[in-house]
């Protein structure tokens, strides 16, 4: 046990403990490493800094750019509006076409776009149809998941391990290679979903109207002031009732205006009526205050909190924004977009109580008061993915066709060979903004640099487990299955640690270390290390299990209003079933 190598399995072993806590943005954590290898000398600066040349990082880049200017064209706008459609006339059919169609996309562009462009159109279809939106947005992110196997360019996954592949002197994985088996598990998890899965999945979101849906009448008071109250004459900012107590005020009536919007310059009146959030502690504290009347509620509405231009709205953190990591009150919320956080779905827990200092991350659903007239600077964000109102967005229909070309193209010609899937790739993102289907300021916008960064600082540390020996070591400690069990037997070892592995973390983090232990281990055994690479790249993608391990399960996490054990239940049986097809499957498509 040499110091290059203690020192590389402690950094593994604390980047994964970060990765699975989420103490810290999974790509600081990814940064954080790669600084470790570089100030330690294990690793010089060419190799440390050479993920973020990488051929299959730059490929990624380049297919957000593609999935972001096939979205400008509008096309899968046009799903969206069939599937509402079709959803009045038959849910089953509905979801069955859904997941159909949203497989068939995400094998070619990026899961999250088509899962962001979908989510509002599913809870819209769910609440019209009177019934829980949590039945059809698993159905959603599953099928992205599913379609995302079926391709060479159907997740970053895929094309991350092909590149370790290429790096070892293997060939690279082909654009359809994958698509064999692919098609077995998008089929199999869609009936599992159509006929199981449904049915596992509680009835989480009720098809209401926001303030039942996030049980804000539990938490909303209206106050009126009488004459003698000593916030009388005070502006709402200034005022004893909103300093020395911990509430909000969410709405303002005035006798003979009615209802007014909130500004911090506005003065209180005698009779005027305050809604108000806060606590039950805080309630009581207000029962004993002189010149405040409580006018209790049975139960609030939508419209109850709602001026005529202010409205209610419900966004999901995006993945790659810059929200993430932010508080309502460092990010300057209120400054920046307009709105007020009325409440906050974090992590399975629904927060209406100090919010300010409450850490937002992906997939955090926030219940947010704004005006009509910043109604559209929220639409526009590329921070959220706006739930309950569908967001019009400056599609470009006349540039669908060539959109729809340019991806041809990229895909075409990787698959014949005329061109590796990174120039190809890079090709088409040009031709992209060339033609007018993005500006290049869009395009700019449409990489997750997140995920690229997150994704330079994993390949450094792969490249320090494997050049210290590490990835060497730990095959040991799987080469006693094959030796003893067979090459089989490894190979769904593979899958299962690997599943649950990418269940708890990126499942591109997963892939990058879990990889060059695949070919170690096949490497001792003298074998073939594509069934053992192809074991890692499908379990990779098949994160079912957790809400946290994969992006599109976290989009889908508040807005459905599930709870953790929600994604066990459903996901659990599922990852057993693909779990056992792969270890049936891949040595038939790719022989041991």
């Amino acid at each position: 046990m040499t110091y290059e190598l203690a020192l590389v399995l402690a950094l593994v072993v604390v980047t994964v403990v970060l990765f699975v806590t989420e103490r810290f943005p999974v790509d600081v954590v990814a940064l954080l490493a790669l600084g470790i290898l570089l100030v330690s000398g294990i690793l010089p600066p060419d190799e440390a800094l050479a993920g973020f040349s990488n051929e299959a990082v730059i490929t990624i880049g380049a297919m957000f750019v593609l999935s972001s200017g096939l979205n400008r064209s509008g096309t899968l706008e046009v799903f969206g509006r069939r599937f509402q459609a079709l959803a009045k006339r038959t849910i089953f059919g509905a979801t069955f076409g859904l997941m159909v169609v949203v497989g068939v996309t995400s094998a070619f562009i990026n899961n999250t776009a088509v899962v962001a462009i979908l989510l509002p159109v599913v809870v819209a279809v769910s609440r019209d149809l009177d019934l829980s939106a949590s039945k059809l947005l698993m159905p959603l992110s599953f099928a992205s998941m599913f379609g995302g196997v079926c391709t060479l360019v159907g997740t970053s996954t895929n094309l991350l391990v092909s590149s370790i592949a290429a790096d070892h002197g293997l060939e690279p994985f082909g654009m359809f290679e994958f698509s064999g088996l692919g098609l077995i598990f998008f089929a199999v998890g869609t009936a599992y979903m159509l006929l199981i899965g449904t049915r596992l999945t509680p009835n989480r979101r009720r098809p209401e109207e926001l303030a039942a849906t996030w049980r804000m009448e539990e938490y909303l008071t209206e106050l009126v002031l009488s004459a003698d109250s000593d916030s009388v004459g005070y502006t709402i900012g200034e005022a004893p009732l909103t300093r020395d107590f911990d509430l909000d005020v969410v709405k303002i009536r005035r006798p003979g205006r009615g209802p007014l919007p909130i500004m911090a310059e506005m003065v209180l009146e005698a009779g005027d009526a305050l809604v108000v959030r806060c606590n039950v502690n805080q309630l009581r504290r207000l029962l004993q205050k002189e010149g405040v009347i409580i006018e209790p509620r049975a139960r609030w509405r939508e419209a109850d909190l709602e001026p005529r231009e202010m409205v209610l709205v419900e966004a999901v953190v995006a993945p790659n924004s810059t929200l993430d990591g932010e508080t309502v009150v460092s990010s300057e919320f209120r400054e920046r977009l307009g709105g007020t956080v009325i409440a906050i779905r974090h992590r399975g827990a629904l927060m209406r109580e100090d919010l300010k200092e409450v850490k937002l991350r992906a997939g955090d659903a926030l219940l947010v008061e704004t005006s009509q007239r910043r109604l559209p600077q929220f639409r526009a964000s590329d921070a959220f993915v706006l739930v309950s109102d569908q967001p019009i967005q400056e599609f470009r229909p006349s540039k669908a066709v060539p959109a729809l070309a340019i991806l041809f193209f990229v895909v075409g010609s990787a698959a014949l060979g005329l061109l590796p899937i990174v120039a190809s790739a890079t090709a088409g993102a040009v031709a992209m903004i060339l033609v007018g289907c993005l500006t290049p300021e869009e395009a700019y916008r449409a990489v997750d640099w997140k995920i690229i960064f997150l994704i330079a600082g994993v390949l450094s540390l792969g490249a320090a487990l494997e050049n210290s020996g590490g990835a060497e070591l730990l095959s040991t400690l799987l080469s006693p299955v094959g030796t003893r069990f067979g090459v089989v037997a490894l190979v769904s070892a593979l899958y299962l640690a690997t599943t649950l592995v990418t269940n708890a973390m990126s499942n591109n983090a997963t892939a990058v270390l879990l990889a060059p232990i695949a070919i170690a281990a096949a490497d001792a055994l003298g074998v073939d290390p594509r069934p053992f690479l192809m074991a890692v790249t499908f379990a990779a993608s098949a994160s079912f299990m957790t809400p946290v391990g994969y992006q599109t399960n976290t989009m889908i996490y508040g807005p459905g209003q599930y709870r953790f054990s929600d994604f066990l239940r459903v996901g659990g049986p599922l990852n057993v079933i693909f779990w056992l097809l792969a270890t049936v499957l891949i040595p038939v498509f790719w022989p041991v």
